[in-house]
């Protein structure tokens, strides 16, 4: 039987080193978790790692591989791989089929790469791991935690549905955002084209009515919006304004403490705001629940997961809870302590490191509050319609009134005259 050398912590956080015969990662971690210790660190004896001349023969990251790669792309070759390894197939022809089928581009380039690792002593995981652009770290930990179980087959069919309901998760949010960006910013051009083309040429028109008495409040701060636009370059400040804003938000998201900012103010938008924390919990959960139940080690697993979360609320919390669980403390403890997650999500999680089935409770906190997200989506198109609908209405009645205004500043004149 297989022997794993184990790093972990006891309940008083005193980090323990010692070695389990098992018959596989998973079956060891689980054996380790039973004796009432936290794994960190878990690998079978003889696995050391390169040095010396061996690390000088490691291959180096070629030039123009490890590229950016759409995520559907990623997905599919982890699927197909998945299949292959099920037919039995040797690793390295697999990637060699894959490879011969990709169109030309960077992605085939690092197959190509992938394998020639590979060909030259490395394992799967080490070699896509020299491409973090093109294989992120959560992928390369399953596959590490699937090359040492012996059953990498069946990660990358999971990682293939992970990746999956990611990107479904991910484009129904998007496509909710979609309608309205598209509706605001085509009520946006034709307001500005009215502003700028049309109320301008009503401005003589409306002063030679009232005959120097003075135009209604209204029509002038319509028409001096009107002026600075078409004659003050307000339409260019007002067009360049959305890219500025991007631009600076950008630069923002380049630093951890502006990425916190900008992620706890999302998170206070009303609707918006239930939406993206919910996707949050989605994501972080799914991703914790997969990475267990893969048998990558709880402290690994919660690194990976907090550099993957996408919020920085949640990374920082995930962090937090790491630091909790070396020290000896529970997963729910810290998690409830935190206040970032509802009591529900805490304490399911708390359920599930009772039964010992931790990655399964994340799992199904995941697809439950997948369901949510879809629930509040649906309500939140239904309340931008009436909103959008009043706020475009509004805008255009007040520039109707702007014109009309005068007109009936005039009647009314010479119905008292009469």
């Amino acid at each position: 039987m297989p022997i794993f050398q184990y790093s972990a912590l006891d309940s008083q956080g005193v980090e323990i080193k010692d070695e389990i015969d098992a018959l596989s990662q998973k079956e060891a971690i689980s054996k380790i978790r039973n004796m009432g210790y936290f794994p960190t660190k878990v690998t079978a004896r003889g696995a050391v790692k390169k040095t010396g001349a061996k690390a000088a023969l490691a291959p180096k990251k070629r030039r123009g591989a490890g590229g950016k790669v759409k995520v559907k792309v990623v997905t599919q070759f982890a699927r197909q791989l998945s299949t292959l390894q099920d037919a039995g197939l040797p690793i390295l022809r697999s990637l060699r089929i894959l490879e011969e089928q990709q169109r030309s581009g960077s992605f085939k380039r690092t197959i190509g790469y992938v394998a020639d690792d590979i060909e030259g002593g490395s394992t799967l995981s080490e070699a896509m791991g020299r491409h973090p652009r093109t294989f992120d770290r959560l992928l390369v930990s399953m596959v590490a935690a699937g090359e040492t179980g012996g059953v990498l087959d069946l990660i990358l069919a999971r990682v293939a549905d992970f990746m999956e309901k990611a990107q479904k998760l991910k484009a129904r949010v998007k496509s909710a955002m979609i309608y309205p960006i598209v509706v605001i910013s085509a009520a946006f051009l034709i307001l500005l084209g009215l502003m700028l083309f049309v109320v301008p040429n009503f401005r003589e028109a409306l002063t030679e009515m009232t005959e120097g008495k003075g135009l209604p409040k209204i029509t002038e701060i319509v028409l001096g919006i009107s002026n600075w636009i078409a004659l003050r370059y307000g339409w260019a400040i007002l067009l360049g304004v959305p890219f500025v804003i991007v631009f600076l938000l950008k630069i923002i998201k380049h630093f951890r403490l502006g990425r916190l900012i900008l992620d706890s103010i999302r998170l206070r938008i009303p609707v918006m705001g239930q939406i993206t924390g919910k996707t949050a919990v989605t994501r972080w959960t799914r991703t914790l629940g997969t990475l267990i139940s893969a048998g990558v080690p709880i402290l690994d697993a919660i690194n990976v997961t907090g550099e993957t979360a996408g919020n920085e609320v949640y990374g920082r919390m995930l962090g937090k809870v790491h630091n909790s669980i070396r020290q000896g403390d529970t997963f729910a403890g810290p998690l409830r302590q935190s206040k970032t997650v509802d009591l529900i999500v805490s304490n399911m999680v708390a359920v599930g490191e009772e039964t010992g089935d931790l990655d399964k409770m994340l799992l199904k906190i995941a697809d439950n509050y997948d369901e949510q997200v879809d629930v509040l989506v649906a309500s939140l198109m239904s309340m931008l319609e009436p909103i959008m609908i009043v706020v475009l209405g509004t805008m255009v009645m007040t520039i109707v009134l702007a014109i009309f205004a005068p007109m009936v500043q005039i009647i009314t004149t010479l119905s008292s005259s009469a």
